[in-house]
């Protein structure tokens, strides 16, 4: 009966310590961002306002500066396509539309200012299914414009983690 009561307050007591003094003797960490190896970047080729430019603005560290001129920059992120797609992919017996597939489309390449390859043409194809009803329309496409932009954010953290690889300038 000892043993039982003891193991009960044992275990109140872990349960009512804060989960950061818990874990803090396991080794986890929370994952931080690697520093990247450059410290100027040039954005070329995207369109004049492009949703996923505008996204890795937001996103690059700090201490990175971008620049307009590729010629000023270390490295140079060129975009060879940005694309978003709608397709169909379940309609009703009678022809109405159900579910569209989003796609959200990304190739891209990296290089030194003097043209070195650093990451070679990549593409990035991010697809997402979406319900839709023609009575709310106006809030099915709003959800669209929603989902667009959060499958954007995860392509540039998929970008950045590939910088973060980039060791040799």
């Amino acid at each position: 009966m000892m043993k039982r009561r003891s193991l009960l307050l044992t275990t109140a007591a872990t349960a009512a310590l804060p989960a950061p003094l818990l874990l803090g003797g396991c080794g986890f960490a929370p994952r931080r961002p690697q520093p990247l190896a450059f410290q100027s970047l040039a954005l070329v080729g995207f369109a004049p306002r492009s949703p996923m430019a505008a996204t890795l603005l937001r996103s690059l560290p700090a201490d990175v500066t971008v620049v307009d001129a590729p010629q000023q920059a270390q490295v140079v992120l060129e975009s060879l396509l940005e694309r978003r797609e709608r397709a169909i992919s379940v309609t009703t017996g009678f022809g109405q539309v159900r579910e569209f597939l989003l796609r959200v489309r990304f190739t891209w390449r990296l290089s030194t200012r003097a043209g070195k390859p650093l990451v070679p043409p990549t593409e990035l194809l991010l697809t997402r299914a979406n319900s839709y009803n023609e009575q709310i329309a106006l809030a099915k496409e709003q959800e669209q414009v929603d989902i667009y932009q959060s499958l954007e954010e995860d392509m540039v953290q998929q970008v950045l983690r590939r910088l973060e690889g980039v060791r040799e300038l």
